[in-house]
């Protein structure tokens, strides 16, 4: 494990989180700031997008992505980024979150753009491997990034969410965790057998409730406590640059800490950059790709921004980061000052529907994956799904420490191969771009040949 820890200490000391903020502001520049320029035609553009949509509709494939953004990157994230770098942790999880629209926005145009049509004939998958091997040519990166993808995400992230979830059960309700993993390993299975479809539809009931109920909940704190909230933005912003008044100097955090935990755990939060939630984003089916690039901006916001600030300030306001706790604990003694012992009830409900909806999402990404190494072979996908359900079994036991480092290289392993086929595809993302504000110029609903070869296309209009 100390070789994982330093190796981590490699990646996510500046190697990848400055790599993530590179490509964040690359895009930002290229594609003319679209997290300003676009914001307010975010929910617009999601419902326009939605209406009349066959298969998996823009709001569906939303929903799936933020379901597995808002699982416990929102929670049990947010808690350990706080408790290992400290209040201004939170500033650069928002940096990585503005910074990660854009990134979002290419993602999700790329797998729109690339992606391939199912056995069924009428849904679609794609993602990272997929632009990487029709876009750039490439052979051996989409491999790589397609292993990095099925450890990672089909693997060590579903033990983290069983982990969390179990933990979160364990506090008041001791309830044993074999008996929680025994749960979700049926309740996960109902759903990852029926597909993407069924996929989209659960999560398009239980997303939009739980984010909600979640807000309200952290809503309700802010009022109570709110005459403390201008220190606590005061605090953040203190801690984030060091500066020696703040209380976080004081606890021994540093400015490469609160750096290295944020940019870590925002990326853990919304995926932008990991390569990850474009799988959900490729199923989409929209009129545009920029239509599902909008949609996967207002996702990342809405993940970060909204539902992991949440957290940061019911935790910061309760006063409970002063203690020895970490993780979804941490989370929940927070909700516990303002709600009592109603409160570690509250979070764990939200931690068992966060990371639910999550691990179906996480099962989805190892499975697109896997379709992709081992094309027209259905029994691989049976045997990975098999697999990966013995995993979060046994996951509800494994300390969830280990787990954290073991994520966060995999995370660095995804956004280390994907942010090399974002920089060298970001012209096919400013081409869709420019096609569909030219188009907007004469229609509300601009359309793209999906049926066209992307490369092609844009040699024909561009000359090269």
């Amino acid at each position: 494990m100390e070789i994982i820890k330093a190796v981590n200490g490699i990646f996510w000391g500046w190697l990848i989180a400055g790599l993530l903020l590179s490509c964040g502001i690359f895009y930002t520049i290229r594609l003319g700031v679209p997290q300003v320029r676009y914001f307010t035609q975010l929910v617009p553009n999601l419902w326009k997008a939605s209406r009349d949509a066959t298969g998996v509709s823009a709001f569906g494939a939303l929903c799936s992505a933020i379901g597995s953004e808002v699982g416990a990157g929102s929670l049990v994230g947010v808690a350990t980024a706080l408790a290992s770098g400290g209040p201004g942790a939170i500033f650069w999880m928002w940096v990585t979150a503005i910074l990660g629209m854009p990134i979002m926005f290419g993602e999700a145009v790329l797998a729109q753009m690339f992606r391939v049509r199912n056995e069924d004939g009428t849904t679609f998958r794609g993602g990272p491997a997929y632009y990487m091997r029709r876009g750039l040519n490439a052979r051996v990166l989409p491999i790589l990034f397609s292993v990095s993808v099925i450890l990672g995400n089909g693997v060590v992230y579903c033990m983290v969410q069983s982990n969390s979830i179990a933990g979160s059960f364990s506090g008041q309700a001791a309830l044993p965790p074999l008996g929680v993993g025994a749960v979700l390993v049926i309740l996960t299975a109902l759903v990852i057998f029926g597909g993407i479809k069924r996929l989209s539809t659960v999560a398009s009931y239980v997303v939009p409730f739980m984010a909600f109920a979640y807000i309200i909940l952290a809503l309700i704190v802010l009022v109570t406590h709110a005459e403390w909230i201008a220190d606590m933005l005061r605090l953040i912003f203190d801690s984030a640059f060091g500066i020696q008044q703040a209380a976080g100097g004081a606890l021994g955090y540093t400015v490469q800490e609160a750096f290295r935990y944020g940019v870590a755990r925002g990326l853990f939060s919304n995926d932008a950059g990991a390569g990850t939630t474009p799988s959900m984003h490729a199923a989409a089916n929209v009129k545009h790709p920029v239509n599902q690039g909008l949609s996967g901006m207002l996702g990342v916001f809405v993940t970060t921004i909204i539902v992991c600030s949440c957290t940061a300030f019911c935790i910061l306001l309760s006063g409970a980061l002063n203690g020895d706790l970490k993780g979804i604990q941490l989370t929940q003694a927070a909700f516990s000052a303002s709600f009592g012992d109603l409160g570690y009830w509250l979070v764990a409900a939200a931690m068992f529907l966060f990371g639910y909806t999550t691990l179906l999402a996480n099962m989805y990404y190892g499975e697109v994956n896997t379709r992709y190494l081992f094309p027209d072979k259905e029994h691989a996908v049976t045997a990975y799904r098999i697999f990966a359900l013995v995993l979060i079994f046994f996951g509800s036991i494994v300390p969830v420490t280990s787990m954290w480092e073991f994520s966060d290289l995999f995370g660095a392993l995804m956004v280390l191969f994907n942010v090399i086929a974002l920089f060298r595809l970001s012209k096919y993302v400013a081409f869709a771009l420019k096609d569909y504000q030219q188009k907007r110029k004469t229609t509300d609903t601009p359309l793209w040949d999906y049926d066209a070869d992307v490369v092609e296309l844009y040699r024909s209009r561009n000359g090269n």
